[in-house]
């Protein structure tokens, strides 16, 4: 734990006072007294704490008391709850007020030790959160491209080049599933001319034929049976907009044709009606295929590609921009920690290392994913690798050890290849136990002692695992 930090202990019992100093005492970590509730308040007028251990059963204002006061005067400082009796009504109770942990006597000095080293780096992560409130307010939205790889800047610049061009020029989105097609697409809309005009999607995966061309024509009434009134199609809808037509490799032969000549010609028919309407619509589509392959192969049609790719962009995925991913990470935790109203407030770098190692065959609409299920698991301010799925300690990518053999002798590359495998090695037993010391360390065939140096020298925490 760092120096220059002060914790806060409230406790009536001056033996629990001396402990609280004596065991902080070689860490440089200042710890202040308070024997009672309001002496605690007005310990806290003077003082600036980074984290408070406080007894619930005092005389005159006992913890619950304290914390009542301290939500009034809005203090926001994490808050650990000690009791001589665990009952449930008083540890919904210290949850329901804010408090960050909740523990019952008598004290384990170790796990002390931990709670108050969490507490203390919620702390000023918070702070620093607050510090940079404009930076999260100014978060891209769910329909906003994100990432600062030079890959990303070039697509970008590609994007404002396409916006200044005529709504007759058709733009193809190539890339692998996941990746953010839509979002290119949704970009080059909203800052383009047409902004204030429909941007209509059209997702050619989902809808049979026969469905699809309804969808995207429209149809008089009696046009084939079932259709009892006449629909607009998609494709008049968006008049002087945008039409996106998603995934346009597994459009049927038929409907290929058919999209060929609406390109060509600029207008089409509703299903059952000869008269011509015209269409005003940029085109852009997307596809994860391989389309001049496609091509040779007979299921896609060599004009429609020409007609369809005057401008194409193409989409990296998250594995080939990696250092991407710790930005998208916290922009996607933000994103669901708002939807869910949770209070975690930043990534564990240890996570920000594991998602860094995973190779995201489902790319960024993957990684996002993770990030919203371990926010629906993570209890504490900061999202910690137990709330991670058990396919990110199993990528193959982590299971390579990589370093520079070139630029090192025998000597160093055998400690540096140790220490990655006690690290893997031990983090991976913890996931399986979820954070059980005994039981890792029983699999793993040491002592307990052992397996904790291990871990302490990893700064490896059996809490971390434990959900």
């Amino acid at each position: 734990m760092m120096g220059n930090n002060k914790i806060l202990i409230v406790d009536d019992d001056p033996n629990i006072r001396y402990a609280f100093v004596k065991t902080f005492e070689a860490e440089k970590v200042s710890v202040l007294q308070a024997q009672n509730g309001k002496e605690a308040i007005q310990v806290l007028k003077n003082e600036n704490p980074q984290v408070i251990f406080l007894d619930y059963s005092m005389p005159e204002l006992d913890g619950f008391g304290v914390m009542e006061t301290m939500k009034e005067q809005e203090i926001d400082i994490p808050t650990i709850m000690i009791t001589g009796v665990g009952t449930m009504q008083t540890a919904i109770k210290a949850v329901q007020l804010g408090a960050y942990e909740y523990i019952t006597k008598p004290l384990d000095v170790d796990k002390i030790r931990i709670l108050a080293h969490r507490a203390i780096e919620v702390f000023h992560l918070k702070e620093r959160v607050k510090g940079l409130e404009s930076t999260i307010q100014s978060f891209p939205q769910q329909y906003e491209l994100v990432g600062n790889h030079p890959l990303m800047q070039e697509i970008y610049k590609k994007i404002g080049a396409v916006t200044g061009t005529p709504n007759s020029t058709n733009i193809l989105i190539n890339g692998e599933s996941g990746t953010g097609k839509e979002l290119v697409a949704r970009a080059i809309h909203s800052h383009g001319p047409n902004r204030d005009q429909p941007f209509i999607a059209i997702n050619c995966t989902v809808l049979p034929e026969s469905l699809m061309e309804s969808e995207i024509f429209g149809h008089e009434k009696g046009a084939f049976t079932g259709a009892v009134e006449k629909r607009l199609g998609k494709f008049e809808v968006a008049q002087g907009g945008t039409i996106f037509l998603d995934e346009i490799g597994d459009l049927s032969p038929n409907l290929q044709q058919k999209l060929l000549r609406v390109i060509q010609e600029r207008n089409f028919e509703r299903l059952g009606s000869n008269t011509s309407i015209p269409v005003e619509a940029r085109f852009i589509t997307s596809t994860n295929q391989d389309l001049p392959k496609a091509i040779v192969e007979g299921s896609f049609r060599e004009d429609l590609f020409y007609r369809l790719n005057a401008i194409t962009i193409h989409l990296p995925p998250l594995r080939e921009r990696k250092a991407d991913i710790p930005l998208l990470s916290n922009v996607f935790l933000q994103r669901y920690t708002d939807q869910m109203d949770n209070n975690i407030v930043d990534i564990d770098p240890k996570v920000k290392d594991l998602l860094v190692q995973y190779d995201y065959p489902g790319n960024v609409r993957e990684l996002e994913n993770i990030i919203k299920g371990a926010a629906m698991l993570e209890k504490s301010g900061l999202l910690r690798p137990g709330s991670l799925p058990q396919h990110i300690y199993d990528s193959p990518e982590r299971a390579r050890f990589v370093f520079p053999v070139k630029s090192m002798n025998w000597r160093d590359a055998r400690r540096q290849m140790i220490q990655q495998f006690e690290k893997q090695f031990v983090t991976e037993l913890l996931q399986q136990s979820r954070g059980n010391v005994t039981q890792a360390a029983h699999v793993a065939g040491i002592e307990r002692q052992s397996f904790q140096r291990i871990m302490k020298k990893h700064h490896l925490f059996s809490a971390d695992f434990k959900h």
